[in-house]
């Protein structure tokens, strides 16, 4: 492996980190062999190849009344062959969170995840425009209560100040008359009127309880409905820099840095409000190239990727799929359920001391068990053409199999001490594999542990 190589896998490992959820280095030189370029095309792209198929976990992994739950989210962020699709949902879903201890209706979040994943790259105009018409935002913020005669602002106001352009930007009459733009808009029955339980509603306009009076809404007056409220807040200098924080919060780094932020909203601006094209504009930035290990990950990429590398869970029947998502739930990201309508709180966030040993826990134990075909593999490539590894060389070859990690000085002395004995390590075909495995899966054990691998 030349030093070229290692630093063009170096640079795919960091994008498949942050547009899917990592990958193991021998996924990593397969998808070098096409080039950054045309690999940033093809995550963009995700429409070019299927969705992963999913018949099996539908006949077996019925754990909500209709077979859907964060189990199937989980198998998707493990499984897709369209890594940023599913990425892009798991970002959303913390933007505009809607959760199933308010909507109570597993049908009504189904559909309203699968909009997310289906809009996750559009247009920001057309997403929220389906976000205003799915039920299950509507019922999350009370909208089915907005009347003409009888507002209740709850969702026009957060659609300005959690969903578009955030606080200061806007005043309270431009709240009333966002609410009035959107009376009216609603949804059929809710809850169950027969013992079959619930069922899926559906978006409903009824233009008899919607106030089609003159309103005023930031600077422009009219008889807007909501159509027309959302065409007025993707124009807003304030939503472009909403929409480029967000994305570089969750794609770049947990620092903010205004330079980067004012680029991906002149993307916003300059090509129609279009998600793609802003992700296409980060992805060949320098600031994003330069980003390595600058985010803390959340406890979904914590479980799959980490899952990921052990090579697990490409089966949905293996054991234990199902309590992937009670995993992310006590690292404190319950999937479906995001805990307010500001979502999680990100970043460094993610880390106190209950969450930290859960967190360290699941990767050490994954990563640490030789048995997992992953970590077998990645044990494989070490000792393939060696007799013998130093403990420096080994823990340079972990770091690289695990994705092309890296770790600092004090973190990689620490680990040098647990795993160094008296010479070097035995690996050949006729020397003691077992305790040559054993020495490695102790230092996948320890990379896990290390803090470092809390970074993305």
């Amino acid at each position: 492996m030349t030093t070229q190589t290692a630093t063009d896998v170096g640079l795919i490992g960091h994008l498949i980190r942050r547009a899917g959820f990592g990958a193991p280095a021998a996924e990593l030189e397969r998808l070098a062999s096409d080039g950054y370029d045309a690999l940033v095309d093809g995550l963009l792209h995700p429409e070019r190849v299927p969705r992963v198929d999913e018949d099996l976990l539908e006949r077996f992994i019925a754990d909500s009344p209709d077979g859907w739950s964060p189990t199937r989210f989980m198998f998707r962020m493990i499984n897709s062959p369209r890594p940023l699709e599913e990425k892009m949902a798991l970002m959303w879903h913390g933007v505009f969170p809607a959760g199933i201890s308010k909507v109570t209706n597993i049908f009504m979040l189904t559909a309203y995840y699968e909009m997310l994943r289906d809009q996750g790259l559009g247009n920001f105009r057309d997403l929220l425009r389906r976000l205003s018409r799915a039920p299950a935002m509507l019922f999350y913020l009370d909208q089915q209560q907005n009347h003409a005669g009888d507002v209740n602002e709850n969702y026009g106001r957060e659609l300005l100040e959690l969903f578009s352009m955030g606080r200061g930007n806007y005043t309270e009459d431009d709240v009333r008359a966002c609410a009035r733009a959107f009376t009216g808009w609603t949804m059929g029955q809710v809850f169950p009127r027969y013992p079959s339980g619930n069922y899926g509603t559906p978006f409903i306009y009824r233009e008899e309880d919607h106030d089609d009076g003159v309103k005023t809404f930031l600077g422009e007056t009219g008889r807007f409905n909501g159509d027309d409220v959302i065409d007025i807040v993707v124009r807003q200098p304030a939503t472009a820099r909403f929409v480029a924080n967000e994305i570089y919060d969750f794609f770049v780094s947990d620092d903010p840095d205004p330079a980067a932020i004012e680029t991906l909203a002149r993307a916003y601006m300059d090509s129609g409000y279009e998600i793609r094209e802003i992700m296409r504009v980060l992805f060949h930035s320098d600031f994003f190239k330069e980003a390595r290990f600058k985010r803390v990950k959340c406890p979904a990429e914590i479980v799959a990727g980490t899952v990921r590398i052990a090579g697990q869970y490409t089966d949905p029947l293996e054991a234990g799929l199902t309590e992937l998502a009670v995993a992310t739930t006590r690292m404190g990201q319950q999937l479906l359920n995001p805990p307010t309508v500001e979502g999680w709180h990100t970043g460094r966030e993610w880390i106190d001391s209950t969450f930290l040993i859960e967190r360290v826990n699941f990767a050490v134990d994954t990563l640490g068990n030789p048995l997992n075909p992953g970590v077998a593999r990645m044990i494989d490539r070490i000792a393939a053409g060696r007799t013998s590894i130093s403990a420096s060389e080994l823990l340079d070859a972990c770091l690289y199999e695990m994705g092309a990690l890296d770790v600092k000085e004090p973190t990689r002395r620490v680990i040098l001490e647990e795993i160094r004995g008296e010479g070097d390590i035995r690996c050949g075909p006729s020397s003691n594999r077992e305790e040559f495995e054993k020495i490695a899966a102790q230092t996948f054990r320890l990379i896990g542990a290390s803090r470092e691998y809390q970074f993305a």
